[in-house]
């Protein structure tokens, strides 16, 4: 990049590359919206103002121009694709940078897979920048692929593409000033880099001892009274809308009335149906419910930009990167072009070029069990009531209730009755022969068995079945993909998704697992299940940091009493 061009652009004294003409800004600086030429050489925008010339030159007569989007908090491995497949689902919706946590990847292969979602997303026309997870494993009271401690953090915390910790979920640690913990956070304090918080329902001096730590943001606020006290403290508000966890609706109040230059959108885990329509969709929505349209446009792009320090993404502005939107109206935020570092990617809602590609190095398998028997799905108590996790249908949190089973040869197994199943989680990292069991209520299947590697947050293998021997099947599938999910009936496998990368994404095109996964959720619905999507509802039910029963591959875990506990 030559300065001199730059200020030779700007001032008007040279042509510049690309001249963006009779455009209605939206400055996300000033607040207001102004009619200029946006002059833009080398990637950068150059100078705003009248009368600039161009090599090429494209007149949007008056639409509107906008910084393009940024997700400040997402795990991508969620998206069950690889980084190139994201990103051609997203980029069309004007998201050109995101900020990700690859917590998920880094539970199975550790440093790994670190590295191999770093090297993915080479040669992508998309700025993805990382945090380093913080909480691998979440919990002890599960077993992961990895245990990453503050040295291995700081063996890429200097790299120019991490930008700090990512959530630190483990906010008891932070309080009880665990040692292991506080290294991690003396690591990004040292480096200058951001702490990101996880801490739902933390409040009053513990929150602020938890912010004192050095954690500026937190993204499961779900009320706006639990997101004005953080917001009072200092903290950055990411408003999450991901597949299952939707907080927007609920915290527009604190957009209309507060300081929303504090706050930013985050999608956090979505799966490939939610993808086509991203931050936008969040912009769309916020300006539906009466939102300015320029603070929500701040909050998918400068808010975001500022909080981890971006400073050229993020406005239209001299010196800035010329990532922009072009946009017909600020009422649906469909862009007609995107624009990411001065070269038009997208035109008419597609893209404008198959972006080369860059091969991740390969990955050996990732679901290493010890050998599995029908017998190992077996529980022995004498008591036909036991406790048993009860789902709330649209929420990650589970009741701990009582309910009815059956017994069989000593055998108690799932009473379809009263919609209480037997669900097994199997160790799938080291081999060890852990396997958690025991009941959820709220699938309502009517037979056979579904069962899936990707369980949050050490996934570990997770199956929920009618009876033994269709959830000892579906084990075996699983073994035999490497990863993915799966519906057995009868004893024949009837729906797959291959998951054969660290048996949390797919080797294929965005097409080919959205078809997959909506023939897995059609076929849940025929042998009976109600859940709109029960594999996430069936991801979750593994997290002990999240109320009120779980179970991992050491067993039941109550969070109420913070320790496991029987039948």
């Amino acid at each position: 990049m030559s300065q001199e061009r730059i200020i030779n652009v700007a001032r008007g004294l040279e042509k510049a590359d690309l001249v963006i003409k009779n455009a209605n800004i939206v400055n996300v600086l000033s607040e207001e919206i102004h009619k200029a030429d946006i002059a833009i050489t080398d990637g950068i925008i150059a100078g705003i103002g009248d009368n600039y010339s161009g090599e090429k030159e494209i007149d949007v007569n008056g639409a509107y121009v906008t910084p393009s989007f940024i997700d400040g908090h997402v795990h991508l491995e969620s998206s069950m694709l690889l980084p190139s497949e994201f990103a051609k689902a997203v980029l069309p919706a004007g998201t050109t940078t995101v900020i990700t946590d690859p917590h998920e990847i880094a539970n199975v292969f550790g440093l790994h897979g670190i590295s191999f979602m770093h090297e993915a997303v080479k040669n992508l026309p998309m700025d993805v920048y990382t945090m380093l997870p913080s909480c691998v494993p979440a919990t002890s009271f599960e077993t992961s692929g990895f245990d990453l401690n503050s040295y291995d953090l700081s063996l890429l915390i200097d790299k120019p593409w991490v930008l700090g910790v990512a959530e630190m979920m483990n906010f008891p640690g932070v309080l009880n000033l665990d040692k292991n913990v506080m290294a991690k956070l003396e690591l990004a304090k040292s480096y200058g880099k951001r702490i990101d918080g996880h801490a739902p329902f933390l409040s009053n001096k513990d929150l602020c001892a938890y912010i004192a730590s050095g954690v500026k943001s937190d993204h499961e606020c779900t009320t706006p009274e639990e997101a004005i006290e953080k917001l009072r403290l200092g903290m950055y508000l990411m408003i999450r809308e991901g597949s299952a966890a939707k907080d927007l609706d609920a915290l527009i109040p604190v957009l209309k009335n507060c300081n929303s230059r504090k706050c930013l959108f985050v999608t956090d885990d979505r799966h490939p149906s939610d993808l086509k329509e991203h931050i936008n969709g969040m912009v769309r929505r916020a300006v539906e419910a009466g939102v300015n349209p320029i603070k929500a446009i701040q909050c998918a792009s400068l808010n975001t930009a500022e909080y981890f320090g971006l400073k050229d993404l993020g406005a239209i502005s001299p010196g800035y990167k010329a990532d922009l939107l072009i946009l017909p109206d600020l009422k649906n935020f469909k862009p007609d072009f995107v624009l990411k570092h001065g070269e038009v990617i997208v035109e008419n809602g597609r893209l404008t070029s198959n972006f080369e590609e860059c091969m991740p190095p390969s990955m050996r398998g990732s679901v290493n069990v010890k050998w599995i028997e029908k017998d190992d799905f077996r529980i022995c108590t004498a008591n036909d009531t036991v406790r048993t996790m009860e789902i709330i249908p649209h929420q990650l949190v589970t009741k701990s209730i009582l309910s009815k089973v059956k017994i069989e040869n000593g055998n108690t197994v799932s009473n379809i009755d009263t919609d209480t199943l037997k669900i097994c989680v199997i160790e799938r990292h080291r081999a060890t022969g852990n396997i958690g069991k025991g009941f959820v209520k709220g699938f309502n299947l009517k037979a056979g068995a579904i069962a899936s590697t990707v369980a949050h947050d050490s996934h570990n293998m997770i199956i929920v079945g009618t009876n033994d021997y269709d959830m000892y099947i579906a084990a075996i599938e699983l073994v035999k993909s490497q990863g993915g999910k799966v519906i057995v009936k009868d004893g024949e496998v009837v729906s797959k998704l291959p998951l054969p990368i660290a048996g949390l994404m797919s080797d294929k095109n965005f097409d080919y697992v959205m078809e997959k996964c909506a023939e897995l959720n059609n076929v849940a619905h025929e042998i009976g299940c109600t859940l709109e999507d029960p594999f996430m509802t069936l991801g979750f039910l593994s997290l002990p940091v999240i109320p009120e029963l779980k179970i991992t591959d050491k067993g039941i875990f109550d969070t109420n009493k913070f320790d496991f506990v029987n039948y």
